[in-house]
């Protein structure tokens, strides 16, 4: 048997025999098996077909088999467009075994189909082994490049360098990517004025081209993008590209004007002024866009504020602390602005980057107020009506404004006084009397009202605390003649009130702190009442200043009367001290022996001097005083004090030496006492020392005095005196009264 015969296409047909006899040989061709030579199978080439092929059917190629058999021999074929999805697409004449292809191929849906192909005789019996049959799509350029998405964004930072990559486009052809069908290439079409951007032809990365990107000038790109196939000349695709340029700071801001005009009324606090206007390029409600604002001068005490409105980009200008129209009317503000962002390096500064804001204060009708509230007096119990409490007056900050205040008792609970409305004096307008029902810890509490005649007209309130002081039943007669009201913390107000004749009066006063617990101390005061001259002294200075002075105790007088005994006792003590010694003396020296005296004396004047003395006299000056001449300089003795003055020439010797004892006695007579002079306490200085003595005696100051009161300028009736506590060395802390006339009293105590 010789080999397969080709067919036509240069196809081999199916040559393989089968292993074994077909059934139903007859029985002797089974007695000739054995050893045999077996038939190779040829392998069909792959059959190549283009896409898109339009004559159909067309004849793919023709299989025929050797095995020769009566009757002929049956070809089929099997497999993906055959008997399999897709289905009829391929088919096989039986008898002649042509293969056709019966519909247009598409390489995009399948590349290659790969089928069986049998040969088998009239009965079905395959003759041969089934032979693989392949058949390859060849590919046209039937489809266009896809970009992966229609509309490419990206983003840039304005300013950027050229060669700055923005973003990377993408496109697809679903033709065979080995062929040129699939090969792509990238251009841009269309991107406006300027060409700052460019396109990697074949990665298809976009970048920048060209310096000077700006946001403020343009914001957006759009980039139309090519994408076409056979390296460019084949079939194309479009698409877009968006590019959003990001804002930097490089534009400053800028007030829309030089000057802005605002007006604002007085006591408004937290009240918008107005706006300033900025003007910023960068983007809108970015950090490069916000600006901050500062006051730089004209609002030294910190009465403005300023702030940014996010939405807007002004600066809100508002009241910090309440304006006075009286105290100053107009301010002239100086304003810079910035951005929150630092400018970039390298931008330019704005030109108009300070304004300045004139501010009017308008003036407005304000309450009256009461400077000094509550106000707290005091008044005796039992003091007739019509007594003077005190003038309870408010003041109108309205000092630019013709406006006249009244008053009127808005809080009389008992009824007990009443008020002048033009001048705000209180009286008392019945008996005030302890105990009642109205005072609260012996404190009566009322309130006035002072109004305006503005229009709305506005009031204030102010407390009048009247302190009711108690009176002994021996000094009923004072409350009615005397009234003393508290001025401010550390002075009060002494004022008559009837007709008194001249004298001199005494007062019990009753000084009380506002400790807690309060500590008081009686007082006793003098008062002198006399005429009073135009410069408000007594024109009877002398009868005032010698019956005038301050009241003192008891306790005080026993003292002070105690200490000078004390003092007078230690004077005479050391007077007879001092006389005992140079009595002792005198008689000594006249006792001793009768001789010459004279040559046994020596000076003993301090302590310590000894023997050493006698090189310091010459005992001849009293043997022979006529010889005695006067020196040009006294000596010094060694053992005198460094700081110790010059001694002085000694006196005048007598004549002749005929009795030493007439000369001593009269050393003795012409000697003065010692003297003790008072220095301040815990000093001590020396003391001269006295017949027979030397030694230092330190002696302290006398005792110091308590306060005491000093009136100065006490006039008539409705003429208020002025009370001063002091010290008596002008120190220390104590009450002072404000001075108005008089000259000053003063009594220990």
């Amino acid at each position: 048997m010789g080999p397969p015969l080709l067919l036509a296409c240069l196809l081999a047909p199916l040559c393989a025999r089968g292993a074994s006899t077909a059934p139903g040989s007859p029985p002797g061709w089974r007695q000739h098996e054995g050893p045999r030579r077996v038939k190779r199978a040829w392998v069909i080439p792959p059959i190549s077909v283009s896409e898109n092929h339009k004559r159909i059917p067309h004849l793919l190629v023709q299989i025929k088999s050797d095995k020769q058999q009566p009757g002929g021999v049956i070809y089929s074929i099997k497999g993906p467009g055959v008997d399999e999805e897709p289905l009829g697409i391929f088919s096989i004449d039986k008898f002649s075994g042509k293969v056709f292809l019966n519909a247009m191929l598409d390489r995009e849906e399948n590349d290659r189909f790969r089928l069986k192909a049998f040969a088998l005789d009239l009965g079905g019996v395959t003759l041969e082994d089934p032979t693989d049959l392949e058949i390859i799509v060849v590919d046209q350029n039937d489809n266009r490049p896809l970009f992966r998405q229609d509309v490419f964004t990206g983003r840039v930072v304005e300013g950027a360098e050229p060669g700055t990559c923005v973003m990377t486009v993408e496109a697809t052809d679903a033709d065979d990517p080995e062929t040129d069908n699939a090969a792509l290439r990238f251009s841009i079409l269309e991107q406006g004025t300027g060409g700052m951007f460019s396109i990697n032809a074949t990665t298809g990365e976009i970048c920048t081209a060209r310096p000077g990107l700006d946001r403020e000038s343009v914001g957006v790109y759009n980039l139309t993008l090519q994408a076409a196939d056979m390296s460019g000349d084949g079939l194309t695709t479009t698409a877009t590209a968006v590019i959003y340029l990001e804002d930097i700071n490089d534009n400053a801001p800028e007030f829309t004007k030089e000057e802005f005009s605002m007006e604002v009324e007085e006591q408004a606090a937290g009240l918008e002024v107005g706006r300033v206007l900025v003007h910023d390029k960068d983007l809108a409600g970015s950090p490069n866009w916000l600006a901050k604002f500062t006051i730089l001068e004209g609002d030294p005490e910190g009465a403005f504020a300023i702030h940014t409105d996010p939405y807007t980009n002004d600066g809100v200008l508002s009241v910090a602390k309440p304006l006075d129209h009286e105290v100053r009317d107009r301010f002239q503000l100086t304003v810079s602005v910035q951005n929150q962002q630092p400018l970039e390096p390298g931008a330019p500064g704005s030109p108009r980057a300070l304004a300045t804001v004139q501010v009017r204060v308008r003036d407005v009708n304000e309450a009256p107020v009461f400077r000094e509230n509550p106000r707290r007096v005091s008044v005796p119990e039992g003091a007739p009506p019509g007594t003077p409490v005190t003038t309870y007056t408010a003041s109108d900050p309205d000092t630019r404004q013709l406006q006249t205040l009244t008053y009127a008792l808005l809080y009389d609970p008992a009824g007990w006084l009443q008020l002048d409305p033009h001048s705000g004096t209180v009286r008392t307008k019945r008996e005030l009397r302890h105990p009642s029902a109205f005072l609260q810890g012996g404190w009566y509490i009322a309130l006035v009202l002072a109004r305006d005649d503005a229009e709305p007209p506005l009031s204030a309130t102010g407390t009048l605390s009247i302190e009711i002081l108690e009176l002994s039943p021996q000094h009923p007669q004072l409350a009615r003649n005397w009234s003393i009201t508290r001025f401010n913390v550390t002075h009060a107000v002494l004022a008559v009130l009837v007709e008194l004749p001249e004298g001199l009066y005494s007062l019990p006063l009753l000084l009380r702190d506002s400790g807690t617990p309060p500590r008081e101390q009686q007082q006793l005061l003098n008062v002198s009442v006399c005429p009073c001259g135009r410069d408000g002294t007594c024109e009877d200075g002398v009868l005032a200043a010698a019956t005038a002075g301050v009241g003192i105790t008891l306790e005080a007088l026993l003292v002070i009367l105690g200490s000078s005994t004390l003092l007078l006792l230690l004077a005479l003590l050391g007077a007879a001290r001092v006389r005992g010694r140079r009595q002792a003396l005198r008689k000594g020296l006249l006792q001793r022996s009768r001789d010459d005296m004279r040559d046994n004396i020596l000076n003993y004047d301090e302590q310590g001097g000894g023997e050493e003395d006698q090189d310091a006299y010459d005992i001849n000056q009293l043997r022979h005083p006529q010889l005695l001449q006067p020196r040009a300089k006294p000596p010094v003795r060694r053992d005198a004090p460094l700081r110790s003055g010059t001694p002085s020439v000694p006196r005048k010797l007598p004549s002749g030496p005929s009795d030493i004892e007439d000369f001593i006695n009269e050393v003795g007579r012409g000697s003065a006492p010692p003297c003790f002079p008072f220095h301040s306490r815990a000093d001590a200085i020396p003391v001269p020392a006295g017949a027979g003595g030397g030694r230092q005696r330190p002696q302290r100051a006398p005792l110091r005095h308590r306060p005491h009161l000093r009136l100065r300028g006490l006039g008539l009736r409705g003429q208020p005196a002025q009370l001063h506590r002091v010290q008596p060395d002008g120190r220390g802390p104590g009450l002072r009264l404000p001075e108005r006339v008089g000259a000053p009293l003063q009594a220990p105590g």
